[in-house]
């Protein structure tokens, strides 16, 4: 047969893979492969096969062929059919004996010298190497291999930073905390033309910057703009996935209405993204907005009946309705669909906390913490546990230890500030809650009125009631429905000695909570010291 046809067969061949008829794609492959004998057209009908789902036969061909021994792409394809039949152990073996250290640098198992990684392929494509990186980290990570995934992750992501799937597995299952996240991403060497890509990367990991330095990477983002011939200049401001990073954003500072306005408008555009789907239940649990939970359950369950989040929506659903055991059950599910699946393991002990079943929650904690090692929020939790059982020198420990792992998370700090004050260190609780305000990226809002009342409770039991009052009143700024911020600061003004101010407060608060204890018995001594002094004096009260 004639060159002419040969080349004739092998376009019919690209045009069937790329019209998905593998079966047509495989039968003309074989015929070009075994005319040929072609490396070429051996690679094209193994991944004919690969794409047909032969992935038993697709291997056989590819390690039949001497040519697997010294081309990357055969290695690959090989490795990839292995992966494909969970024979794990032979997927490692088929790329080969390379080790990787911490900062993902790759040496030779023989030698050990560095392997370098220059990109030899032609421009916008993706270095074969990085790509078996990656697979390695799969590879490892089935098998539950923690520690070598990430490392080859950050190997995959390092060779080429177009390797997005490296990052995205690193991110997703919290392999790295934030300054180690910070850290890989300014350790990348991307072209110049790159920029963009370097600027969406440091959108999508965590994001406990100052409210200004985030809005700044946002905007920087929305301003990139290409153009299409015949057209207008085109941005990046309506994409959905940087929309999804925006609405994630306002998750983590509180803002739950206006992340879950973005993420509705956003599933009306896209119903099918994932990442905004997750967002858009943490937004509607955090709202107790249980009908719009029910029926994103209903849609995913339908949709995505093996996926976790499917069974997380419907956990989600019960624990808003407070039907933890229900609850805990589909969290439970979503964990054995996917074991690093951070939402469910999360959820599954706080329905244990929600009925006080401390010893339960904390072992779902401590199996998340040793699961997702970059994710605070699990040891932050058994920090919690142990703080609602007195605990507090342990309760401290923990909080410390998710300090380390996300040093910028506010809440943190709150909860150290509330051991200390448990522990009646109130320089400590003073400085601790100081540094929550200090570490909260945007301005405050209802959310973090609790920590401006214990602020204020830490200064008040200091004796430093100018101060006490001062934050006081600013957290009435931020809600006026708080039972504690009016008995405090009626208290404090009983301490004062100014009984009208401190009566008018303790009715305020009973207005709230009629049968409140002590309000009710502070009210009465506080009537009776202004009838037998007749003017503001100070007291001393126990």
């Amino acid at each position: 047969m004639r060159e002419e046809e040969i080349e004739k067969i092998r376009g019919v061949v690209r045009d069937c893979v790329s019209k998905h008829l593998y079966s047509s794609a495989i039968f003309f492959a074989d015929k070009v492969a075994a005319l040929t004998n072609d490396p070429a057209d051996i690679y094209m009908q193994a991944q004919a096969l690969f794409l047909g789902r032969h992935y038993r036969r697709a291997f056989h061909l590819l390690n039949a062929s001497k040519i697997v021994l010294r081309d990357l792409r055969f290695v690959y394809l090989a490795a990839k059919c292995l992966e494909e039949l969970k024979e794990w152990d032979q997927c490692l073996l088929m790329l080969g004996d390379a080790k990787v250290d911490e900062d993902g640098i790759v040496y030779d198992a023989k030698d050990g010298n560095v392997i370098d990684f220059d990109k030899h392929a032609e421009d916008r494509e993706i270095n074969i190497s990085s790509a078996i990186c990656f697979l390695r980290g799969k590879a490892y990570g089935a098998l539950q291999n923690r520690s070598q995934a990430r490392q080859w992750y950050k190997a995959a992501i390092k060779a080429d930073p177009l390797c997005y799937e490296a990052l995205e597995c690193l991110i997703e299952s919290h392999m790295l905390t934030s300054e180690e996240e910070s850290s890989l991403l300014s350790s990348l060497q991307s072209s110049p033309e790159d920029g963009w890509l370097s600027s969406f990367y440091s959108c999508l990991i965590k994001k406990y910057d100052k409210q200004s330095t985030i809005d700044a990477k946002f905007k920087k983002l929305e301003n990139e703009s290409g153009s299409v011939s015949g057209s207008s200049m085109i941005t990046l401001a309506n994409n959905t996935d940087l929309l999804a990073c925006k609405a994630e954003y306002y998750h983590q500072c509180c803002e739950y209405q206006k992340c879950f306005e973005l993420t509705s408008a956003l599933l009306e555009k896209d119903p099918f993204h994932l990442k905004c789907t997750l967002v858009h239940l943490a937004a509607a649990m955090e709202l107790g907005n249980s009908n719009e939970l029910y029926l994103m359950a209903c849609n995913l369950v339908k949709d995505y009946p093996l996926k976790a989040l499917s069974l997380f929506a419907v956990g989600c659903y019960y624990y808003c309705i407070k039907k933890y055991a229900e609850a805990r059950r589909y969290f439970s599910k979503a964990t054995s669909i996917d074991g690093s699946f951070s939402p469910a393991w999360i959820g599954y002990g706080n329905s244990f906390a929600a009925q006080e079943e401390a010893d339960q929650a904390m072992s779902a904690y401590r199996t998340a913490a040793r699961l997702l090692p970059g994710c605070h929020l699990p040891t932050l939790y058994i920090g919690m546990e142990y703080m609602r059982t007195h605990s507090y020198k342990l309760a401290d420990q923990f909080f410390m230890q998710a300090k380390a792992i996300c040093p910028s998370d506010p809440l943190v700090y709150n909860e150290l500030g509330v051991v200390a004050y448990h522990m009646k260190e109130y320089g400590e609780a003073v400085r601790w809650f100081e540094l929550t305000l200090s570490h909260i990226p945007s301005a405050l809002t209802e959310t973090w009125e609790p920590t401006v009342v214990n602020l204020a409770h830490a200064y008040r039991k200091q004796r430093k009631d100018l101060e006490a009052i001062s934050y006081y009143e600013k957290a009435l700024t931020l809600s006026t429905k708080s039972l504690s911020t009016y008995s405090g600061l009626a208290y404090t003004y009983h301490l004062q000695g100014k009984f009208s101010a401190a009566i008018s407060y303790y009715h305020k608060a009973l207005w709230l909570k009629p049968d409140d204890q002590f309000c009710t018995e502070m009210l009465n001594v506080a009537l009776m010291d202004e009838c037998h002094t007749g003017v503001d004096a100070k007291v001393e009260l126990c």
